[in-house]
């Protein structure tokens, strides 16, 4: 990544938005993995290649959601 690219992401996420989307995304994000990670043994995945993973923690995601809205 250039110094260019690396500065104008610096911008950005030190910006009033930047700053603001960080913190949503620790409150609302960040505690879905924590549980997913620690309620779930959810490590690593068992599949290999991007499109599996994604079908694989999609899985994960809506088992989350699912339990979310039972509980």
């Amino acid at each position: 990544m250039s110094r260019i690219h690396k500065e104008k992401i610096r911008e950005l996420l030190n910006s009033e938005r930047g700053i603001r989307k960080r913190k949503q995304r620790s409150v609302e994000v960040e505690p879905v993995f924590a549980h997913l990670k620690h309620c779930n043994n959810f490590k690593r995945f068992t599949l290999r290649g991007l499109k599996k993973v994604e079908l694989e923690f999609g899985l994960h995601a809506l088992a989350h959601n699912l339990r979310k809205k039972v509980a």
